[in-house]
């Protein structure tokens, strides 16, 4: 048994252990952001000294001097601002830029402007070409050392965006777009933001089919996307260096048999082994009302070379957690494309009214339609729907459809502001925030959800009577809170506030199927009123109503490892990725200026080293491969045609080697003050957006 002070001293060497690694983290970071800029201005100074150029300063970092040293003629410093560098010759200097079409410089052979135009473009593209072939050398070793990948496998799809409406589904792999391999889930990204016009994607199903569609992204953000996330693996979440557990508190898998442990690979369940979460979440959907025994794989130790043994743990069903309300249908958002629905006749637009006969709202509860059609598969079901004539009242339109063997919930709105998909037929419909109608009988009390969570002998709760909502209010917000003194469930906030409005009701009741240990607490407003008021619920759990997913189970993301094993192969996927590299930078700019791309998504220098620390504290090859990006992204961004920039050098340098004559001083002046002015203006602008990602918490 341990003492107090042996718990202050594992506290103490903590708290040491995490301050070091921090403190190499961050020396990681300067010592790689410096060596992109050291090596740019490397490249200027090495063909200035080989053209015989005076180099007066060689600086990392600009603005005042903190450390200076001067070997021979030139003066070396480290300067207060980090974030660039220059090489300062004779007859050049960017704040002074008469000094360029000075006569008097010029008639010093060893000034800038004494050289000929061939040797000044060399001096002004060293910089650049240096950039290209640092990053080409980061990349080879990042891939010589060998790095994980996250491929282009879906995980979730948002329903009613590009990829959902096309038939695409959990598990496909995306290995094309435009007749661009896509190698992994960045390139598919890149692909996508980058891209104009409609894509072009060839997939591979599950099942190994392969197929095509052609959509057009959903540019209503601020870049181009089809509706994706990565597909999740098969390995069991390690949440003890972090605050999200490995299995959710409350759920189901807390209450397996034999607890699940990080790191479990699960390999089998209920006797079919799994190749992929896909196979995961079919078959837990197949089974949702039934314990499911899962083998995994476990380590018997903590070393990578442990020997591992095969473990069965029986996972109970999870059942949905119901709050006693029924809410109103809206409108069909989405049909897929080639659909069920689509080939019967249904339409964005039209609300569905009835089932088989049965009224949605009154009869049926517009949450359960996605099960409803799900356990129907091979069945007739006569469908009614209400659609808008052009005049007069709305029309009732009735279709049969056979669904799918596609259960309900298997692509849910675990996005803000998705709708509700009836998969087994193709359709996606919203929630309307409107109270139809509130059911005492399964609505719970305080002292049932108190029995169901701490047993016969828990004591009184503060939750709010039924009579609190009353049929036609509306939600306005719901809040998820975790209890005081509950384990933490992953969420970084205590309170988990949802903004319901007229899309986000299906969002806020799938957020409280993941984190089932957390109360909830609804803001109601009366139709007519301003007024707002809070009410506690007590969720219940369903009788026969079962959640088709993960049961509380959570899974590293899938990844897969790229490795060179020889220098040769690394210089060709190295070369690969520089020459890629450059391509997206340019197709980056070209969307900015079309505005398919918004500025929102530039990163200033504080984004910069934010994404570069998280880089660096994952492994040292991820992080060569970051500055290998980085090297390459200075090189194409210093050469724009854009005045003090290498570019605008050059432009200068080319109107001089066709006309022969030097661009007079008051236009290299103008010139300079106009790039001078829009680099700090750019400056300024991505300082701002870092700044309020900081702020709003999203850096």
């Amino acid at each position: 048994m341990g003492t107090a002070g042996d718990e202050n001293v594992a506290i103490l060497a903590f708290d040491i252990a995490s301050l070091t690694a921090t403190g190499v983290n961050i020396l990681t970071v300067a010592l790689g952001l410096g060596l992109v800029i050291f090596f740019h201005e490397l490249g200027h100074f090495a063909v200035a000294k080989w053209c015989n150029v005076l180099v007066e300063r060689f600086s990392i970092g600009f603005g005042p001097i903190l450390w200076r040293k001067k070997w021979g003629e030139t003066e070396y410093a480290l300067s207060a601002i980090p974030f660039g560098g220059y090489v300062k010759m004779l007859g050049q200097d960017d704040m002074d830029p008469s000094q360029l079409s000075s006569e008097q410089i010029a008639e010093n052979p060893r000034s800038y402007t004494a050289k000929n135009v061939a040797q000044r473009m060399a001096i002004i593209s060293a910089g650049v070409i240096m950039n290209v072939v640092t990053g080409l050398l980061f990349f080879m070793f990042a891939f010589r050392s060998g790095i994980d990948t996250t491929p282009a496998v879906i995980g979730d799809l948002q329903v009613g965006m590009p990829a959902w409406n096309a038939g695409m589904r959990s598990g496909d792999r995306i290995t094309e777009i435009n007749d661009r391999e896509i190698e992994d889930f960045n390139d598919l990204m890149r692909a996508t933001a980058l891209s104009s016009g409609k894509l072009a994607i060839n997939a591979v199903r599950v099942d190994g089919k392969t197929y095509s569609v052609t959509l057009a992204p959903d540019v209503t953000g601020t870049r181009r996307r089809i509706g994706v996330t990565p597909s999740e693996g098969l390995t069991v979440y390690d949440g003890t260096t972090t605050k999200i557990p490995s299995i959710i508190p409350a759920s189901a898998a807390a209450q397996a048999t034999l607890p699940l442990e990080p790191g479990d690979v699960i390999v089998a369940a209920s006797g079919q082994s799994l190749k992929s979460a896909a196979d995961l979440n079919r078959l837990l959907s197949e089974q949702r009302a039934e314990p499911v025994t899962m083998t995994v794989s476990r380590k018997n130790g903590a070393d990578d070379d442990s020997e591992t043994q095969e473990v069965e743990v029986t996972v109970p069903p999870a059942r949905f957690r119901t709050l006693g309300l029924r809410m109103d249908v809206g409108k069909i958002v989405a049909v897929q494309d080639g659909s069920l629905a689509a080939k019967a006749g249904l339409q964005v637009g039209d609300r569905l009214s009835s089932v088989d006969g049965r009224d949605i709202g009154g009869d049926i509860d517009p949450l359960q339609l996605p099960d409803y059609f799900g356990e129907r598969h091979g069945q007739e079901v006569l469908v009614e729907v209400k659609r808008d004539a052009p005049r007069g009242q709305p029309e009732k339109v009735q279709v049969t459809i056979v669904p799918d063997d596609r259960g309900g919930w298997v692509e849910p709105p675990a996005l803000e502001n998705s709708p509700i998909a009836i998969s087994s037929i193709g359709v996606a419909y919203h929630l309307q925030p409107s109270v139809l109608a509130v059911d005492p009988a399964t609505m719970p009390t305080a002292s049932d959800e108190v029995a169901a969570t701490e047993g016969d002998d828990a004591a009184e709760s503060d939750v709010a009577p039924t009579e609190d909502i009353q049929q036609f209010d509306e939600l306005t917000k719901l809040e998820l809170i975790l209890p005081e003194g509950a384990e933490p469930d992953g969420l970084k906030d205590t309170t988990f506030a949802i903004e319901i409005g007229e899309t986000n009701l299906a969002y806020a009741f799938w957020q409280m199927q993941q984190f089932p240990g957390r109360t909830v607490r609804l803001t109601v407003q009366t139709p007519g009123s301003e007024q707002t008021r809070t009410v506690d619920i007590a969720a219940s759990l369903a009788d026969d109503w079962f959640l088709p997913t993960s049961r509380g189970i959570q899974l590293y993301g899938l990844s897969s490892p790229r490795k060179a094993e020889t220098f040769s192969q690394a210089f060709t996927m190295g070369w690969d990725y520089t020459r890629t590299s450059i391509i997206d930078i340019y197709l980056t700019l070209r969307n900015l200026v079309t505005q398919q791309l918004s500025v929102k998504e530039l990163h200033g220098p504080l984004g910069i080293v934010n994404v570069a620390s998280k880089v660096a504290a994952v492994g040292l090859a991820p992080f060569l491969l970051f500055l290998g990006f980085l090297s390459i992204n200075l090189a194409v961004l210093n050469f724009l045609p854009i005045p003090i920039l290498d570019g605008g050098h050059m432009v200068f340098l080319i109107w001089e080697g066709v006309t022969r004559s030097r661009p007079s001083e008051r236009v290299v002046v103008a010139a300079s003050l106009f790039g001078m002015t829009f680099i700090v203006a750019l400056m300024a602008l991505v300082l701002y957006l870092d700044i309020s990602r900081w702020y709003q918490g999203t850096m």
